[in-house]
């Protein structure tokens, strides 16, 4: 083995790590696929949901996507190496 197939392997280990405490931190929503198939929708048009990338809670969604990508992207160039 390389040594830089072992610096990314273990790069990859805190990705995969970090990436499931940040799904694991995240809140669960509750309403669930039942909102939209009982005609619900998006009813709620409030501050909080307008502003939601601003708060802790939308940072912590938007670097989830962000590390789902990245791990993503290690796992196709550790195949390759």
């Amino acid at each position: 083995m390389s040594p830089i197939f072992i610096i990314l392997s273990g790069v990859y280990i805190i990705f995969s790590v970090a990436l499931v405490s940040a799904i694991l931190l995240q809140k669960k929503r509750s309403a669930g696929g039942m909102g939209s198939i009982a005609g619900m929708g998006n009813v709620a048009d409030t501050y909080w949901d307008k502003n939601k990338a601003r708060t802790q809670e939308g940072q912590l969604e938007r670097w989830t996507k962000v590390g789902a990508v990245v791990l993503c992207i290690m796992s196709v160039v550790l195949c390759l190496v």
